[in-house]
């Protein structure tokens, strides 16, 4: 019989486990040592739920595996230690932006560069070079490789994004 529709024991067919079981009984057995290991308790149960989304899109498979709660562990695991590298990483960004920010003419809007900051990398360097430094579009385009329309785009997101982070 088709492990889809379940096992044949004698007359009686056994269902393999849903989705929502699963869910129901791993979810705790598996954010408790995550949340142990890194740390952060909240972090952990994002991780988890990201983990079982992909688990859930991947069910046949995942279900069938030597040890589910193992892989739901990994992905959150994984999961979580890139979150905590970005995070690292945008604080890195932040100090060196204020670094920055002190050597700047005292007219710059304050609010200016946790706003940058808060902008992701690819709009952020769109924005820098077109607004700050006054880059023309084909140079910042043959300089990222990307398109030119990238970066209307990406110029056009950033500002937009710039302008309701300051309330202008």
């Amino acid at each position: 019989m088709d492990a889809v529709a379940g096992e044949a024991i004698g007359d009686v067919v056994i269902a393999p486990p849903t989705f929502e079981d699963f869910y129901r009984r791993s979810w705790v057995e598996v954010y408790r040592p995550l949340a142990a290991t890194i740390g952060d308790p909240d972090l952990a149960a994002e991780a988890v739920d990201e983990a079982m989304v992909r688990a859930y899109a991947r069910w046949r498979k995942v279900r069938e595996a030597e040890n589910p709660e193992g892989w739901i562990y990994r992905v959150a695991l994984r999961w979580a230690i890139d979150r905590l590298r970005r995070r690292q990483r945008e604080r890195r960004f932040e100090n060196r932006l204020a670094d920055v920010a002190s050597t700047r003419e005292p007219e710059v809007e304050p609010g200016l560069w946790p706003a940058l900051a808060a902008l992701p990398v690819e709009q952020r360097a769109v924005v820098v070079l077109a607004a700050a430094y006054d880059w023309p579009e084909r140079r910042i385009a043959d300089t990222l490789g990307i398109r030119p329309g990238a970066v209307k785009s990406r110029l056009h997101r950033g500002l937009e994004r710039l302008r309701r982070e300051l309330g202008a």
